[in-house]
């Protein structure tokens, strides 16, 4: 009896020695050192949370593997939720193009000027080999404005084999379209209404 109870033990201690490991990906790191500007922007950003479509809210990567199939990988994860880790890459890029902060959640000096960016992720579909995509659409607004511009952006990014790939594809997406919205801020800033 003594004997089954150990080798019972060692079999379950060898099962959990050899469990898989997870992996942890952020959208944010890998971009490299933003440089200081010059000189800083005369107004700021705020990029309050942006939201994701419901099937892919969550830590594991859900990856697209079929005609309207998907698979949950449990052991390949993002760093935080998908929407916590567009919303820091996109702040990142924003702010780095454009020379200035995003000041959410922080106070401004009076009569400082804030451009509220907006963003509403309708795709963000991962599809490994093959390719990333992110569908948004986001809005430019100067806080106590009416004037607001909305637009979409779509950057699908073709990508190789490995989990490693999906994520570089969508920092190269995210990277578009914090683009898009910089130029849309600049002309805004700069007194003109480019459009999308």
């Amino acid at each position: 009896m003594m004997r089954a109870c150990v080798a019972a033990a060692v079999v379950m201690l060898a099962g959990c020695a050899s469990a898989l490991p997870e992996h942890f990906y952020s959208l944010s790191s890998g971009m490299g050192v933003v440089q200081a500007p010059a000189a800083r922007a005369a107004y700021y950003i705020e990029l309050p949370a942006v939201t994701v479509p419901q099937q892919v809210a969550r830590n594991q990567l859900v990856v697209t593997t079929g005609t309207g199939r998907v698979d949950l990988l449990e052991l390949e994860r993002w760093a935080s939720l998908p929407a916590s880790e567009i919303g820091q890459a996109l702040s990142l890029t924003i702010s780095g193009e454009l020379g200035t902060i995003d000041v959410f959640r922080s106070p401004v000096p009076d009569k400082a000027p804030v451009y509220r960016i907006s963003t509403n992720v309708q795709r963000f579909e991962s599809a490994p080999g093959q390719y990333a995509l992110i569908d948004a659409v986001w809005s430019v607004r100067l806080v106590g404005s009416t004037q607001v511009l909305t637009c979409r952006s779509v950057a699908q990014e073709t990508v190789g084999a490995g989990y490693d790939e999906l994520v570089a594809g969508h920092r190269r997406a995210v990277a578009r379209i914090g683009g898009d919205i910089s130029r849309a801020v600049k002309a805004l800033a700069a007194g003109a209404n480019s459009g999308c």
